[in-house]
């Protein structure tokens, strides 16, 4: 029999306020800063303590409601999700479930089999847990408290389950991902924990239209993860079933190291957390008018951009999906070809996956770490353009600039990076190389005729590889046919 994948996406996307979700303890990174060093009463759950809502959180909720295409609903309840965990200090959560800030939006991404759109179930706000650090050594095992994420605002997207393939997982993941990044409402950094995906995944017969048992997944932080955690979920549950077994509802947690999933405890339903309203907040009432000077001021969203890069700038598809995953890559990229109409943006593009984002990729900075902006690149291009120096020197000019933001120019004329373009010194090049390899020059006279990539190799590695290419390959084809004359 064969099996249909389903699988449900909970996305936790921390909001990039400057205060928390409930009171005006400061955001930190959680990775850097000192341990329970942005915690007050309120946060930490302090008997008497009262909670104040973020309005910059409720108005990115707004944003990403809008972008997703939800329904913004006029009144909201927070509600207290009742769990114990040692980083819940109040031994409650405060977020929202029946009654949401956004509900009944979609996403449409593109997948192998063409475009399809994932129904969103609801956007709702509510606050981080804090942070465990399992410490064994010397025989004893305990657990550190860090409650500085704790109260953190949190946007929990949940979609229906409407995924059902890992190639549908990751376009859904990656596009709600880029939205987020381009709204502004959160910066996309996965490494460091601002963004984690729960999947609810379970299998059926093909055709089939019932849900099974569903297994969570939890706290996945990367792409790479959440694929693999899935593919061996997805194989385990067949397998069950193929056997005449049943699938356990419950919650498990992913071991990278292992390469398996493992039980952390049975699947909770809505019941179990004992939801009831938050006494301490009053309902959130969002009006139309505020609905709507956020919906003003929404920028151009992922897919539109995506689609007008391809139509306006001539760019392929993946190159303008890289392009939107992240705003500053976009504006990078706009800046830079109305800073040099003269240069096609297609090589412009080419410059940024392949020159920029190599170097980006092997000296693991981040992008706003980058010492070369859009104009300086242009003018890089605008000198190989005018055959001031050739392709090959270019791309090491670049690499200096990425080291030390040194302009071209600058980088140029200190190492005598010029062009050869004088007809005359290209000649003696050439001249001096053939009469340098007599033996060569015999054999491509006989008939080698593939030794003249050897000799326009030897040319350009005389000329230290300043040598104009177009050049150098006319006078080489001159000099050489004379030979044979």
């Amino acid at each position: 029999m064969k099996y249909e994948t389903v699988v449900g996406l909970e996305v936790h996307a921390e909001l990039a306020t400057r205060s928390k979700m409930f009171c005006s303890c400061a955001v930190v990174d959680s990775i850097q800063a000192e341990p329970n060093s942005a915690v007050c009463p309120v946060c930490a759950g302090m008997p008497g303590m009262l909670p104040v809502v973020n309005r910059q959180a409720v108005e990115y909720g707004i944003r990403v409601g809008l972008a997703l295409e939800c329904q913004i609903n006029p009144t909201s309840i927070f509600a207290r999700k009742n769990y114990f965990y040692p980083d819940l200090p109040k031994g409650y959560q405060i977020s929202q479930y029946e009654y949401p800030l956004a509900q009944l939006g979609r996403l449409v991404i593109s997948s192998p089999e063409g475009e399809k759109t994932i129904r969103i179930r609801r956007v709702h706000l509510e606050e981080d847990t804090g942070k465990l650090t399992h410490v064994e050594k010397e025989g004893q095992n305990y657990s550190l408290v860090d409650l500085n994420r704790a109260g953190v605002p949190l946007l929990e997207i949940v979609s229906e389950p409407d995924l059902h393939t890992l190639e549908d997982v990751r376009a859904y993941a990656t596009g709600l991902r880029s939205i987020l990044r381009i709204l502004g409402v959160n910066s996309g950094d996965m490494e460091k924990g601002v963004i984690r995906f729960e999947a609810n995944v379970s299998v059926r017969p093909a055709g089939s239209t019932e849900l099974n048992k569903r297994v969570e997944i939890k706290n996945l932080n990367s792409f790479r993860f959440m694929e693999r955690a899935l593919a061996y979920e997805i194989e385990r549950q067949t397998k069950v079933y193929e056997v005449g077994g049943q699938v356990d509802q419950e919650t498990v947690g992913w071991n990278e190291a292992e390469g398996r999933t493992y039980s952390q405890r049975s699947k909770e339903d809505a019941h179990d957390y004992r939801y009831f309203p938050e006494p301490d907040l009053p309902p959130l009432v969002v009006d139309q008018a505020w609905v709507d000077r956020v919906a003003a001021g929404l920028p151009e969203l992922p897919r539109a951009m995506a689609g007008r890069f391809q139509a306006q700038y001539g760019v392929n598809p993946a190159t303008a999906a890289l392009f939107v995953e992240d705003r500053a890559y976009a504006v990078y990229f706009e800046q830079a070809v109305q800073a040099g109409p003269e240069i096609a943006p297609t090589l412009i593009a080419n410059w940024m996956t392949g020159e920029l984002f190599g170097w980006l990729n092997q000296s693991g900075a981040a992008f706003h770490q980058v010492k070369v902006s859009a104009f300086d690149l242009v003018e890089l291009l605008r000198m190989v353009d005018q055959g001031a120096i050739n392709l090959s020197t270019a791309k090491i000019v670049f690499a200096e600039m990425l080291a030390n933001g040194q302009s071209a120019a600058v980088i140029t004329a200190a190492r005598g990076l010029t062009q050869i373009s004088d007809s005359g010194a290209i000649a003696g090049l050439v001249r001096q190389v053939l009469e340098s390899n007599p033996r060569e020059t015999a054999n491509f006279m006989a008939g080698k005729a593939t030794l003249s990539h050897w000799f326009f190799g030897q040319v350009m590695k005389a000329a230290r590889g300043q040598a104009n290419p177009q050049m150098l390959r006319t006078e080489l084809e001159r000099q050489l046919k004379a030979l044979k004359i």
